[in-house]
């Protein structure tokens, strides 16, 4: 066998090369409150300055987990999340406050930047709850 063999069928000398259009963009994606919780307990800590230990043992949760739980990676119970705001001195009200305010900052800058005429939801801006 030779090497052309082998390779497969050459290609014609003019054979037209058709450019692939760029996939569209994904859209973005809601963000998550367990991101949204972590943001809000790492900003209020870093602002405190106090460490992830030190937090951790107020809380009486171990720190790898309220490692987890600041960055996203854990969903954490509303016991939990009570425990490491009441160590930051925040109530659990406070905390989900605070994300709820990062929440709307995240889903307005992105509805300011959406094409007109485009809703960031199937329900068109309606809202369903009874």
């Amino acid at each position: 066998m030779t090497s052309q063999e082998t390779a497969g069928p050459a290609a014609p000398k003019h054979a037209r090369v058709i450019p692939l259009r760029p996939a569209p963009a994904p859209a973005p994606r809601e963000p998550l409150l367990r991101d949204l919780v972590g943001d809000v307990l790492r900003g209020e800590r870093l602002a405190q300055e106090r460490t992830l230990k030190d937090v951790a043992d107020a809380a009486r949760i171990s720190m790898p987990y309220l490692s987890e739980v600041e960055r996203g990676r854990k969903e954490a119970s509303s016991e939990v999340l009570a425990a490491a705001a009441q160590a930051l001195g925040l109530g659990l009200g406070d905390l989900l406050t605070r994300a709820h305010t990062e929440l709307v900052r995240v889903t307005a800058r992105r509805a300011a930047t959406a094409p007109r005429g485009a809703s960031g939801s199937a329900h068109h801006g309606l809202c369903l709850a009874a």
